[in-house]
C-alpha cells in the first residue's frame, strides 16, 4: 500500500471547526468558492420511476430539462448566492457512456442559459454510478464495466460538468454480509483491506481523467457501507452502535480518495465527511433532515455542523403539493442555507453549530459520533495508525471505547442492549491480528467466491501461510 498522506488534523482548534469554512476551500472559475464562509445548496435529482433505453431517452432528456429548468428558476427567484446541482446517473446511463453524456449536455445548456440571463451562479457535480458489480462482471479494473465507467467519467467532464464523484462500491459485498452478522473484523477486511485498496486504484484513475479534462476531483463516500447500516440500525435490524462504529471506520476508506488528489466538496451522503474535514481540512457537502425524501435517519441537524454543501440526498422528479419535488426542496435547501450565513454574518455561527449538535447528539449512537468535538477526538486517534488497516481499525476501537465512555456519563442515550453489543464487539476487534498480512489471508480463506472474488481485485489467496 502507498504512504498515508495525513498524519495530523487540518484543525486543531474547535472555535475553527464549523460549517461553512474549509481549511483547504476550493476556489470555482465562475467566482464560487467553497469552503470560503458561504454554505451553499446542493440539490441532488434524479427521475421519476420509468424505463430507462434507447427509444425513452428523449423523454429521459426532456425530464431533466424539466427538472433543472424548475431548480434554476427557484434559485434565482430566492436569490440564492450559488447553487451546485448533483446528478446521480442511473446504471442504464453509465452502463451506456452517451447517454450519460447526454444528460450532462441537457443539465449543462440550463445551468448556462440562466447564468447568462440572469448571472445565477452553478457548479455541476456529476456522479457516475459504480456499475462494478454483477454476474457478468470480469474484473474491477478492466473489461467492460470499468471501461464504460471511465468513458462515462470522461465524457461527462468533457460535456460540462465541474465535479466529479461515486459512490465507489469496492469490497461491498463483503461489507453487506459482514452487517447481516454484525461481524466486525470482516467489515474491518471489507473497509480497511479491500476497500481501502480498491479506492486507490479507481481514484488514481478518477484524478487523472480530472486533471486531462480540466475538472475537479470532487469525491466519494461510503454510501452503499455506513449508510446500509445506518438504514438497517434505524429499522432495528441490527445494533445502532454497530451503525456508529461502521460510520467512523469509514472515514478512513472514503478518505483514500483525498490521498489520491479529491479535492472536495466530498459527496453529500458520506455522513462520514466530517473526519475527512478534520484530518485534510476539504469542505464537505452533506445532508440531514433535507435527505427525508430518500431515507430517514437520526442526525438530521447534527449532520450540518460541518456542511460547505447542504444538500438533500436524491429527490425523484413527481409532483408535490407544492410543486415538482426538485425544485420544493431546492427552495427548503435555500432556506436552510440562509439560516447558517446569516448566523455566520452575525457572528453566531459556532452557537448555531452547537445548538445543532446539543438537538441530535444524545438520542443516538449515530448522531454522537457526528459531533465536531467527537469528531476531532477521534480523529486524532485515527491518523496515529500507519496503515489505511490499522486506521480502520482504530476507528473501530476508539469509537467503541468513546461511545462506552459516552453512555456512563450520560451524554449518549443507550440501552442496555446497545451496551452489551459494545463488549462483543470490543471482543470481537481484540481478535484482530495486528498483521495486515496474516489477516488478510485468513479472511481470505473464510469467504466464499460467490461472495467475494479476490481474483477480480488482483488478490490472491495464499497455499500455505507465511
Amino acid at each position: 500500500m502507498t504512504d498515508l498522506k495525513y498524519t495530523d488534523l487540518a484543525y486543531s482548534n474547535l472555535e475553527e471547526f464549523v460549517y461553512g469554512f474549509a481549511k483547504k476551500p476550493v476556489k470555482c472559475s465562475n467566482g464560487m468558492v467553497i469552503g470560503g464562509g458561504t454554505v451553499y445548496p446542493e440539490v441532488n435529482l434524479t427521475l421519476p420511476t420509468m424505463l430507462i433505453n434507447a427509444e425513452t431517452m428523449p423523454k429521459v432528456l426532456s425530464q431533466y430539462e424539466e427538472m433543472i429548468h424548475g431548480i434554476c428558476s427557484k434559485a434565482h427567484e430566492l436569490h440564492s448566492p450559488g447553487l451546485i446541482i448533483e446528478i446521480e446517473l442511473l446504471p442504464p446511463c453509465t452502463f451506456n457512456p452517451q447517454w450519460g453524456i447526454d444528460v450532462t449536455k441537457v443539465v449543462r445548456k440550463v445551468m448556462d442559459e440562466y447564468s447568462t440571463k440572469f448571472g445565477l451562479k452553478s457548479l455541476l457535480r456529476l456522479t457516475p454510478v459504480d456499475i462494478r458489480e454483477g454476474k457478468t462482471l470480469t474484473h474491477m479494473y478492466h473489461g467492460e464495466h470499468w471501461d464504460n465507467l471511465m468513458k462515462t467519467f470522461r465524457g461527462c467532464a468533457e460535456a460540462g460538468a465541474d465535479f466529479l464523484g461515486i459512490e465507489s462500491i469496492g469490497g461491498k459485498h463483503l461489507h453487506d454480509e459482514a452487517v447481516m452478522n454484525c461481524d466486525l473484523p470482516k467489515t474491518l477486511f471489507s473497509l480497511g483491506v479491500v476497500g481501502c485498496r480498491d479506492m486507490v486504484t479507481l481514484w488514481d484513475e478518477i484524478v487523472k481523467i480530472s486533471k486531462e479534462t480540466k475538472c475537479l476531483p470532487s469525491g466519494d463516500t461510503a454510501c452503499g457501507f455506513a449508510n446500509t447500516s445506518m438504514v438497517m440500525a434505524n429499522r432495528k435490524f441490527i445494533p445502532k452502535v454497530f451503525a456508529a462504529i461502521d460510520r467512523v471506520m469509514c472515514a478512513v476508506r472514503t478518505m483514500v480518495s483525498v490521498e489520491r488528489g479529491a479535492v472536495g466538496p466530498s459527496k453529500d451522503c458520506a455522513y462520514e465527511n466530517v473526519y475527512l474535514k478534520a484530518i485534510t481540512g476539504i469542505p464537505i457537502s452533506m445532508e440531514g433532515r433535507t435527505a427525508v425524501c430518500a431515507h430517514s435517519s437520526s442526525v438530521g441537524n447534527i449532520a450540518a455542523c460541518l456542511a460547505d454543501c447542504w444538500s438533500n440526498e436524491s429527490v425523484e422528479n413527481v409532483r408535490l403539493l407544492g410543486g415538482m419535488a426538485p425544485t420544493v426542496f431546492t427552495e427548503e435547501l435555500i432556506y436552510d442555507c440562509r439560516i447558517m450565513n446569516v448566523a455566520t454574518a452575525r457572528g453566531s455561527a459556532l452557537e448555531m453549530r452547537d445548538i445543532l449538535a446539543e438537538s441530535d447528539r444524545m438520542y443516538d449512537p449515530q448522531a454522537y459520533v457526528l459531533d465536531p468535538r467527537v469528531v476531532l477526538k477521534l480523529s486524532q486517534e485515527i491518523v496515529k495508525g500507519k496503515t489505511h488497516f490499522e486506521r480502520t481499525k482504530i476507528a473501530a476501537s476508539a469509537t467503541i471505547k468513546e461511545l462506552q465512555v459516552a453512555a456512563k456519563d450520560g451524554l449518549v442515550l443507550l440501552d442496555a442492549k446497545e451496551l452489551k453489543y459494545l463488549d462483543i464487539f470490543a471482543k470481537q476487534l481484540k481478535s484482530v491480528p495486528d498483521n495486515e498480512a496474516e489477516f488478510t489471508q485468513t479472511m481470505l480463506k473464510s469467504v466464499t467466491k460467490e461472495k467475494f472474488d479476490p481474483a477480480k481485485y488482483d488478490m490472491k489467496v495464499e497455499t500455505a501461510a507465511k
